[in-house]
């Protein structure tokens, strides 16, 4: 977080080395999905802020664009007889990247953004394959493989017809089939048990949304918003609370 602005950074990474031989070096990463939306200025002026508050010169910005696209590579500062400011930054351009390059890469961060580089339409279920190949064998932390599985999904956008000419056509000849179907079946455990969960949300939103007309016949409207953002346990204390309130605010232990 960077002054009274609030900047925040996608990655800030400050590397140093246990024995001291060198001096720290501060990684200044931002991600940007459309390269027109990048501003050279915005990350110039994070990388000043980093460099002042860490009192070191030793900064490097990196910027991953997500998209191909048109984007200042440096800024430059001047006037009539001096350059007083030059910025530049290292420029990861992934859909500039030929996914065909990486895809037996093993390089784990490679083969997860082998669906956001470049690839002929027609080898998506191809690149998909590869990245989740590529989890498979390079990954063996069940959780950080159900995190990057939905990772590779989302980027990949495949439809429904691709994604069951992937399961009937590739996920049988793959050699990582059974790691591949496991993190796949925690996805599909996970979704259920997000949707019992929000089943028991809904549920318990309209009991207590019931038990309020029935106790005040009439309630505020933005009681609606409030009950939709709670988790269940706060609500369960609220309906604890309705037999005993004398308003609704008193219900959400709010003072008039």
């Amino acid at each position: 977080r960077l002054g009274d602005r609030f900047h925040e950074l996608d990655t800030p990474l400050l590397v140093e080395w246990p024995d001291n031989t060198r001096e720290a070096v501060l990684f200044v990463a931002e991600e940007e999905t459309e390269p027109s939306r990048f501003s050279i200025h915005r990350t110039g002026r994070y990388c000043l802020h980093l460099a002042e508050m860490f009192k070191t010169n030793r900064v490097v910005p990196v910027v991953i664009f997500l998209h191909s696209g048109s984007h200042p590579d440096s800024l430059t500062l001047n006037g009539d007889w001096n350059t007083y400011l030059y910025f530049r930054f290292i420029s990861c351009d992934l859909g500039r990247i030929p996914a065909e390059r990486y895809m037996t890469s093993t390089n784990i961060v490679a083969r997860l953004n082998l669906p956001n580089m470049d690839y002929p339409h027609e080898q998506r279920l191809d690149v998909y394959a590869q990245a989740r190949e590529g989890l498979a064998e390079l990954e063996t932390d069940p959780e950080k493989r159900l995190k990057y599985s939905k990772f590779i999904d989302w980027y990949a956008k495949l439809d429904d017809a691709d994604i069951v000419r992937y399961r009937e056509e590739y996920l049988p000849k793959s050699k990582n089939r059974e790691a591949i179907m496991g993190f796949t079946q925690m996805m599909i455990d996970e979704g259920r048990q997000k949707g019992r969960q929000e089943g028991r949300q809904e549920e318990a939103v309209f009991i207590l949304n019931r038990l309020l007309f029935r106790r005040f016949k009439t309630v505020p409207d933005w009681t609606d918003e409030l009950l939709k953002k709670t988790e269940i346990p706060k609500l369960e204390q609220w309906t604890d609370r309705i037999l005993d309130a004398k308003t609704v605010e008193e219900v959400f232990g709010m003072q008039q």
